[in-house]
């Protein structure tokens, strides 16, 4: 069974978990790196703060187990929409309906509003997979080797 959880940042210590098992996984995927957040940058107060900057943190579990993670925020390019970021799924849960449920969080959370995503322009699978939940290709995105996908 997939579950979606919105997170607060009492929860910072879930969010962190998977975080940084995200950035260990697929560092090329996201645009900071596992040494960032790690060490110095490994504060309760800077995992707290996320939540005040990303107001939609969710993760996915699989029959009970914490199995992905998502955020999403008002873009600050595009005014009106909402920009999916963080989004990641536990190797052991991937082709399990984990990545549909976390991009239909975000989408639900974001309703009326249009949804935007970078995603790295090598990422075949990803791509595939924003395809699928009604996205389309919007053009280079301002992150560099990123491609801009929006879904109205």
């Amino acid at each position: 069974m997939i579950e979606v959880r919105a997170l607060q940042s009492d929860d910072w210590q879930l969010w962190r978990q998977l975080r940084l098992a995200a950035l260990t996984d697929a560092p090329w995927a996201f645009g900071s790196t596992l040494a960032e957040w790690s060490n110095a940058g490994d504060t309760e107060a800077r995992w707290r703060s996320r939540f005040d900057n990303v107001p939609y943190n969710a993760v996915i579990s699989l029959d009970g187990t914490p199995a992905g993670m998502v955020g999403a925020y008002a873009s600050d390019t595009e005014p009106g929409t909402v920009e999916l970021i963080s989004m990641w799924v536990a190797p052991f849960a991937r082709g399990k309906g984990v990545s549909d449920a976390a991009i239909r969080a975000v989408l639900d959370w974001a309703y009326p509003r249009p949804v935007i995503l970078s995603v790295k322009a090598d990422n075949k699978a990803a791509i595939r997979l924003y395809e699928r939940n009604g996205f389309t290709d919007a053009g280079p995105s301002p992150d560099d080797d990123e491609r801009l996908m929006r879904r109205p």
